[in-house]
């Protein structure tokens, strides 16, 4: 068995349990003991009642009944109305005795006195004797019916030569004593054995019980950040370290999904970067070669595209982070939300790429950031143009407790089992686009980002025109 640290779960489980037990069993052995006690010391009063009851009637029947011809250990005292000692054995001689004898109560109930270092139950009651203490006066009974004139003399006389003495009957407790010292000497051996029992026992059954703790403790110990595809092992025992085991192993599955999203995201980020970089080198070796081939004009306008578009993935991927790392929107204001699409319908217009159908939009007012909640109203807008033949519509309405603006495109739409990919970094479903028309593939996760810290949603669908429905969803402000 491995040693216990003290300030490990087993060790302080086990004394834990030790100590409850010790304690329960210390006083449980008390209790017993008191009340063997009481009940030994009950049943030796009993016996001594019984007693005392047969002496009395013994005096009664035999006036010349000597309580001194007695072997038996038993003490029996007859203790006249003036308190002194007028028949019994020789412990009523004793002075001492005598006196503890005499304070035994009558018809009380029975109480353990010492006589000469020895324990006793003793027990009182009254009795009638004659007035020399010889025995039960009993004169008269037979002959009081041939001169009912003497009737008065007898009573007389009974209340001048009879008075009521105290029986005092006394069992010893050795045997008793014997029997509660027999039982303290077993329940103070059995006692420590007991209770080092249950903490061997305790530290036997909890050490195995986290047993899949230490296997678990030791694989996440071996787990380094460069490989998180390892597990836990998952005991069958369906208790709390299952649940643990469980719950260890999500965790590890969402950090490796999110490290693997990382390492994507790097990659896919540098694959950005870099074509625009390799445009750049190119031209800007081809007019150092020939100059005469490359015009300035042409060189100026390549790089500025190729550095807008450097500057435009550069700004997606820092607005990512910070969604990342706030959470949730800082600033808070009163946004409408018709007021974005009017603005962006006017843009896209402007641009004369696609027809723009604006017809849809009616007041819609949110709680939000309003760059953020530009940037992903722009993005959608963007979004469906890029995709669209000739024609998007936009629209913004109230639906209860929610604002709710749809954007639509006549293109190819979006299939079902690509609708939640879409909002994934740096995908393009259609890889046959050129690049400039394409995008980056950061325009919907941008979307996503900010409506989840806005606290609305973003969901794809197909549109009237033909192509895909782009729908954001908020929380009204005016609910």
């Amino acid at each position: 068995m491995r040693r216990l640290r003290l300030s490990s779960v087993r060790a302080r489980a086990t004394m834990a349990a030790t100590a409850v037990t010790a304690i329960a069993l210390v006083i449980g052995s008390v209790v017993f003991v008191g009340l063997l006690s009481r009940s030994v010391v009950d049943n030796v009063g009993a016996v001594a009642s019984q007693d005392l009851a047969q002496y009395a009637r013994s005096l009664e029947a035999d006036d010349r009944t000597d309580l001194s011809d007695d072997d038996d250990d038993r003490v029996v005292c007859l203790i006249g109305p003036t308190g002194a000692v007028t028949d019994g054995d020789g412990e009523c001689a004793d002075e001492t005795s005598a006196r503890v004898l005499v304070g035994v109560e009558s018809g009380a109930a029975p109480e353990a006195i010492s006589l000469d270092g020895d324990r006793y139950v003793a027990v009182a009651d009254e009795v009638s004797v004659s007035a020399d203490g010889s025995g039960p006066d009993t004169r008269g009974d037979d002959d009081s019916d041939d001169d009912t004139a003497d009737t008065d003399d007898d009573n007389e006389n009974d209340d001048v030569d009879s008075d009521d003495a105290r029986l005092v009957v006394a069992l010893p407790l050795d045997e008793a004593d014997d029997a509660v010292g027999v039982a303290t000497t077993l329940l103070a051996v059995a006692v420590p054995l007991l209770v080092a029992f249950v903490a061997l026992v305790t530290a036997i059954v909890v050490g195995r019980a986290l047993r899949p703790v230490e296997r678990i403790r030791r694989r996440v110990e071996g787990i380094g950040a460069s490989d998180l595809s390892q597990r836990v092992p998952e005991p069958s025992t369906a208790d709390e370290i299952q649940s643990l085991a469980v719950t260890m192993n999500a965790m590890l599955e969402r950090l490796d999904a999110s490290q693997r999203s990382q390492r994507r995201f790097v990659s896919d980020a540098s694959h950005e970067l870099r074509s625009p970089l390799a445009v750049l080198r190119q031209y800007a070796e081809v007019a150092a070669a020939h100059p005469d081939r490359v015009p300035t004009s042409e060189l100026a306008a390549t790089v500025r595209a190729e550095g807008s578009r450097m500057q435009d993935i550069v700004e997606s991927l820092l607005l990512l982070t910070r969604l990342d790392e706030r959470g949730r929107s800082e600033r808070t204001e009163r946004v409408d939300l018709d007021d974005l699409l009017l603005a962006e319908a006017r843009r896209v217009r402007a641009a004369g790429a696609v027809e723009v159908d604006a017809s849809g939009i009616s007041g819609a007012r949110v709680s939000g950031d309003p760059a953020l909640l530009g940037r992903a109203v722009r993005n959608v807008v963007d979004n469906a143009v890029r995709h669209a033949r000739s024609r998007i519509a936009v629209m913004a309405r109230t639906e209860g407790a929610r604002c709710v603006i749809h954007v639509d495109d006549d293109g190819s739409g979006i299939p079902p089992e690509e609708r939640e990919r879409v909002f994934e970094r740096f995908v393009r479903l259609d890889e046959g686009r050129s690049r400039d028309a394409g995008g980056s593939g950061l325009g919907l996760a941008i979307v996503r980002h900010i409506m989840s810290v806005s606290g609305g949603t973003v969901a794809v669908g197909d549109s009237p025109l033909g192509g895909a429905r782009l729908t954001l969803a908020f929380p009204s402000a005016d609910d």
